[in-house]
């Protein structure tokens, strides 16, 4: 039996349950051993809780930016079509694989990646595709390096497989500062809003992270990138990434992650673990919507137009 990484579905619930159980058993026997190398992976389960709320078996599901294609996986796995961009030919090259993959184990969705700048998404898919898109799913960079993975050695331990590429290609978003990246978002955005069909929905999972210390508030800038792409903020969701058990979570930090929160403690700095993503769902209002009221992304709705509703139970962090 072929492993299916989807979590247990929360229904309308705002907080996602998507890691109970860790990203390398997700994807074990569902992608291609070389999708290990890619320096930030989403999570299937996220691509898959989001594919399943949001779209009906045969829609289209593009992601702009789908690196070893995930998103595009997870909705051929699913019975719905996927189209990815992807601007690294390393990447590319992987998601193929995975997308071959996911077929010869009974995927019966059809995907095809194509190799190209998603800020110019307009002139790279085809004008047929307009209004033609039901959900987009995607998530931005953090950085030109990232967690990666480690191997400890005799001189310590080395980090490898965490770069997009070697530095000399700067055209990937991923080495522009937050300004840029915010403008190069936005861009990407506006053409996903041109090929969503009215009503279409774009899920974005972004995370704050440290520089110099101070927080830098990704998740905000994504949702500016958004409003200025002319999409409307409908939900703020968390799709976590540690487990529930018994109540509490219990946090999978990277090797990176726990060596920072930990120096942070000795220096007297009380950092705590970031253990979530926070999904940002926008919508593409009907033209003859659009004079009405917008929803406020402040109460957000849920997947089948009801309220969110967020999980109670008392969950705290553990490692």
């Amino acid at each position: 039996m072929r492993p299916h990484p989807t979590e247990p579905d929360p229904g309308g619930l705002s907080v996602w349950a998507t890691a109970q159980r860790t990203g390398p058993v997700q994807r074990r026997g569902r992608y291609v051993p070389e999708s290990v190398k890619h320096p930030a992976r989403m999570l299937p389960a996220i691509a898959a809780h989001a594919v399943n709320a949001y779209t009906q078996p045969g829609d289209l599901v593009l992601d702009p930016m789908c690196g070893i294609g995930t998103t595009l996986v997870e909705a051929v796995h699913g019975g719905r079509d996927a189209i990815g961009v992807e601007y690294e030919s390393r990447w590319s090259d992987i998601a193929d694989a995975n997308i071959t993959h996911a077929h010869d184990h009974g995927a019966t969705g059809r995907a095809s990646v194509i190799r190209g700048d998603a800020t110019r998404l307009r002139s790279l898919l085809p004008a047929a595709l307009t209004g033609q898109v039901a959900l987009v799913v995607t998530s931005p960079p953090y950085g030109p390096t990232v967690h990666g993975l480690v191997r400890p050695g005799a001189d310590g331990v080395a980090k490898f497989d965490n770069a997009y590429n070697d530095g000399t290609d700067k055209g990937n978003l991923a080495y522009r500062d937050l300004t840029g990246l915010t403008d190069g978002f936005a861009q990407i955005l506006t053409g996903c809003a041109t090929l969503l069909r009215p009503g279409g929905t774009v899920v974005v999972t972004a995370r704050p992270w440290r520089k110099n210390s101070q927080l830098v508030d990704l998740p905000s800038a994504v949702i500016a990138a958004g409003v200025r792409a002319g999409l409307t903020p409908t939900e703020r969701c968390v799709a976590l990434l540690a487990a529930v058990r018994d109540g509490r979570l219990v946090a999978r930090p990277s090797f990176f992650q726990l060596q920072a929160v930990r120096k942070a403690r000795t220096a007297g700095t009380p950092l705590h673990l970031i253990t979530h993503e926070d999904v940002l769902i926008f919508t593409k209002v009907p033209a003859s919507a659009s004079s009405g009221e917008a929803p406020c992304a402040q109460e957000p709705v849920g997947p089948a137009g009801s309220s969110c509703q967020v999980a109670t139970n008392d969950v705290g962090e553990e490692g």
